[in-house]
């Protein structure tokens, strides 16, 4: 399975997928431009999926609205973005009433 990459300062971002069980996890790792050990991020921790090709695209996904990159190497993410739209309300819905 082709992974997609990206570059930032000091880092390169790689898409991946990993096995756990019967279900597959989306993942970041995180290749330091020094060469030294990468380090594996999970996204979307509350998902899981039924095969590594759906994985897969949700890492590629997530790689996509990375906005930047830690000193550490972790991704950084925007406020509250989850990459799912699932929870993201409908601009032509009116808000749910409480």
């Amino acid at each position: 399975m082709a992974m997609a990459e990206r570059e930032f300062p000091n880092f390169t971002l790689r898409t991946g997928a990993s096995r756990e069980g019967s279900r597959y996890t989306a993942l970041l790792s995180s290749h330091p431009a020094d060469g030294s050990f990468p380090s594996y991020f999970a996204v979307y921790e509350n998902r899981s999926f039924r095969d590594e090709a759906s994985a897969a695209a949700a890492a590629e996904k997530a790689l996509g609205l990375v906005m930047g990159v830690e000193e550490d190497g972790a991704p950084v993410f925007a406020e509250g973005e989850t990459g799912f739209d699932d929870d993201k309300l409908d601009p032509a819905e009116p808000e749910p009433q409480l």
